[in-house]
């Protein structure tokens, strides 16, 4: 058996690497770049910062908290309106997704939803892109290291996974020091995205040792650091070190991912739900839920991060984290359940988790958290 493996991705990682961002934009000749943020981040001292290193950016905002078709159609008029040549994306997982889907669409005429992973729309991507430099200022999804986004789309308000090497961006860059400020909340839900890309990684079927190795470490390194920034949130070196936490996340979770994820999808297109905290109410009842088909790897989790039970050191850094562990604290009525269940079943994360899942363990799973 033959297997390919791809970690393509140039990163600049460190306190002060932001401040190379022109410099990586000489040399991809990006004169006039759409710049890609949510309207949250737009007000801050870090965007500032950002936007004064390419005072010839033009500002696209309008990023939903989980990005959605109509931010992708809405920020690639903008892009052709405006004639730029470029993308660079600032901030979490939703600007970042949102200005992959963007470079895809000023390139590519057709639906989003033709490009959807789940039908092999990776084919239709071709290398006819433009430029992108990903900037990350959460520890979360580590998108900016990966060569996929997470559209809803409109039609079927799903998830919709949109995969291909072509959209990997161009060189990404990891500050830590453009995390300093963010808010406990956004710290706890981001964190817990990240130890949960490294888990779900390192359990989900599949061969894939590079990937095992490096959620391994990767979970190691939020189990140990997440604890210290959420006491400290200044804490530059426990800052960074969930940086790389996250993107070593993303970078393994290119084996597969699992349950956990196919919940959470449908909890923050249904109902708004941070992505993270969704993963973090869930992670617990479904590391549970797999146990007795990955026992083995659970204690190797375990191990590598000094601890007794990784199930008990997730809920342990829940609580740590301030994060409820009921989905009903986040306001979910039990009456959508079944019908949550249904969706999480179309989405292609389960298929990789190491115990089968049907729409009825779906719907079991829910039930216990809720």
């Amino acid at each position: 058996m033959i297997s390919t493996f791809s970690f393509p991705t140039r990163i600049l990682f460190g306190p002060g690497a932001v401040e190379k961002l022109p410099e990586e934009m000489a040399q991809r000749a990006m004169m006039k770049p759409l710049l890609v943020a949510d309207e949250g981040l737009a007000k801050t001292a870090v965007f500032a910062r950002v936007k004064n290193l390419v005072p010839g950016a033009v500002v696209f905002a309008a990023v939903d908290p989980n990005p959605t078709e109509k931010n992708a159609l809405d920020g690639a008029e903008v892009y052709v309106s405006e004639s730029c040549d470029s993308v660079i994306g600032v901030g979490g997982g939703s600007p970042l997704d949102a200005a992959k889907a963007i470079r895809l669409k000023v390139t590519h005429p057709l639906s989003l939803a033709e490009y959807d992973d789940l039908l092999d729309g990776w084919k239709k991507i071709t290398a006819d892109v433009p430029p992108y430099i990903a900037i990350a200022t959460t520890a979360g999804t580590g998108s900016e290291v990966g060569r996929s986004t997470v559209i809803t789309i409109e039609k079927t308000n799903r998830k919709t996974v949109i995969f291909s090497p072509h959209l990997i961006p161009s060189v990404a860059i990891d500050d830590p020091e453009l995390t300093l400020d963010l808010p406990p909340q956004v710290t706890a839900g981001t964190g817990m995205d990240a130890y949960t890309h490294n888990v779900e990684a390192y359990l989900a079927k599949g061969f894939h040792p590079i990937c095992d190795a490096i959620a391994l470490e990767g979970a190691r390194l939020a189990s140990e650091n997440l604890p210290r920034v959420m006491a400290n949130p200044k804490d530059l070196e426990a800052r960074g070190a969930m940086m790389m936490s996250s993107m070593m996340g993303a970078m393994a979770f290119q084996k597969g991912l699992g349950a956990t994820h196919s919940l959470a999808h449908p909890l923050s297109s249904e109902f708004g739900m941070h992505h993270g905290t969704a993963n973090a109410v869930l992670l617990p009842y479904v590391l549970e839920f797999n146990r007795e088909v990955g026992q083995e790897r659970l204690e190797k989790l375990a191990r590598q991060a000094g601890v007794v039970d990784l199930i008990e050191r997730t809920r342990e850094l829940n609580r740590i984290c301030g994060i409820q562990q009921r989905l009903r604290d986040y306001g979910i009525p039990e009456s959508a359940l079944a019908g949550l269940a249904k969706k999480a079943f179309e989405d292609g994360c389960h298929p990789s988790n190491p115990r089968p899942c049907s729409v009825e363990d779906l719907l079991y799973l829910y039930r216990q958290a809720w």
